[in-house]
This record gives structure tokens, C-alpha cells and sequence, in this order.
């Protein structure tokens, strides 16, 4: 039985929202600086990398994802009231990292690691919102493929190692796929923040 090919593609976009009635450019991935990722491997948006992977160089796209297959509706059961001490090194709370409107890197008792958005600081606790920033929105994506060309073996064990949290040796330190860049050839550069630069819609995804 013939498998498809795990494909290496680089994309930019401009990522659109509705917000409140009105168009938002939330992110945006640019030629100099693409998105780029290995089909086949999970590390986006299932119906993102399927308008995709049969495209090639130069082809133009523009379509819509709807909220049940990008990051679904919000949930407030998953806006979380947390003590103060989780945060505290050595003793004293990071006022340096946690403070409303940041997003700031977490992890559960199995290891898995993941994002939170800071709502609020009060006197004792942390409010933190797990909801993915795009939860309960309808994706529109308007680009172009930049590089569309069959993986190497290469590309597709530095990127399995990155998801394990072994790193790839390019710069990353293994970030679990939340920075948006695979690994390909441009690793370090997007793992800044979880949205800079494009999560793919990524995911951040």
C-alpha cells in the first residue's frame, strides 16, 4: 500500500478573525519569515494542513476554518483560580512574569506542557484562562505557499524529536511544538512566543 509522503511546507498568511462584527488581522506569517511545518505529523491544525498539502509553490488560498475544527468554543471550567504559591522562586511571587495579559508557559502532573493566558493578579491568587486565544473563533487564512517539497528524513526526525522534548540541536531546546516552528531549517527564531511570527493556526497550536 502506498503511504503519502510527509511533505515540508512553508506558507505565508495573514490570519483574520471576527470581532465583534469587524475583520481582525490577529497574526501574520511573512515571506522573509514563513510558517513552516511537515504534513503528517500532527503539529497543526488538522484542517489547516489539509487545504494545504496539495498545493504548491506559489499557489495562492483562502479559506475559512470553522470553530469546530480549529479551537473550538471557550470554556469557562477552563478559567482556573490558583494560589499565589505556584508562582513563587525562592520564596517570592514573580511579579516579573505574572502579571494580567501575560502568557506564560505551564505544565500538568504528566509532564504535558501547555500555555495560560493571566487574567488577573489578586491578593492571594492567580486567575489564569486556558482557553486558547483563538477558542470560539472561525479562521480565515488568505496566503501563499512559499516551498511545498517532500520532507527529509532529517527534517522529520529533528521535528518528532522537538514533540518528544528531546530538541532538534537547532536552537529551540525542545519546545513542544507551542512556538510554531518545526524544526525544518529556521528553528530558533520562533520560539519567542507562542503567537510571534505565526502559530500555524497553528498551534500554537
Amino acid at each position: 500500500m502506498e503511504t503519502t509522503p510527509n511533505k515540508y511546507i512553508t506558507v505565508a498568511y495573514e490570519l483574520y478573525v471576527d470581532n465583534q462584527g469587524k475583520r481582525e488581522l490577529v497574526e501574520k506569517a511573512t515571506k522573509e519569515r514563513p510558517f513552516q511545518f511537515i504534513s503528517g505529523l500532527g503539529t497543526t491544525l488538522d484542517a489547516f494542513e489539509n487545504q494545504l498539502k496539495n498545493l504548491n509553490a506559489g499557489d495562492k488560498f483562502n479559506f475559512t476554518i470553522p470553530v469546530k475544527d480549529a479551537y473550538e468554543e471557550r470554556e469557562e471550567a477552563r478559567v482556573l483560580e490558583v494560589s499565589k504559591d505556584i508562582f513563587k522562586i525562592d520564596g517570592k511571587f514573580d511579579e516579573e512574569n505574572i502579571y494580567a495579559g501575560n502568557v506564560v508557559p505551564l505544565s500538568n502532573a504528566d509532564g504535558d506542557r501547555f500555555n495560560g493566558l493571566v487574567a488577573e493578579v489578586k491578593e492571594e491568587t492567580v486567575i489564569l484562562d486556558l482557553n486558547h486565544p483563538l477558542a470560539g473563533k472561525d479562521l480565515t487564512f488568505e496566503g501563499e505557499i512559499v516551498e511545498s517539497r517532500e520532507a527529509t528524513n532529517t527534517e522529520i526526525q529533528n521535528t518528532l524529536n522537538m514533540l518528544s522534548g528531546e530538541g532538534c540541536g537547532c536552537g529551540c531546546d525542545g519546545c513542544g511544538g507551542d512556538c510554531g516552528d518545526e524544526c525544518g531549517d529556521e528553528c530558533g527564531d520562533k520560539c519567542d512566543h507562542h503567537h510571534e511570527d505565526g502559530c500555524g493556526c497553528g498551534q500554537c497550536h
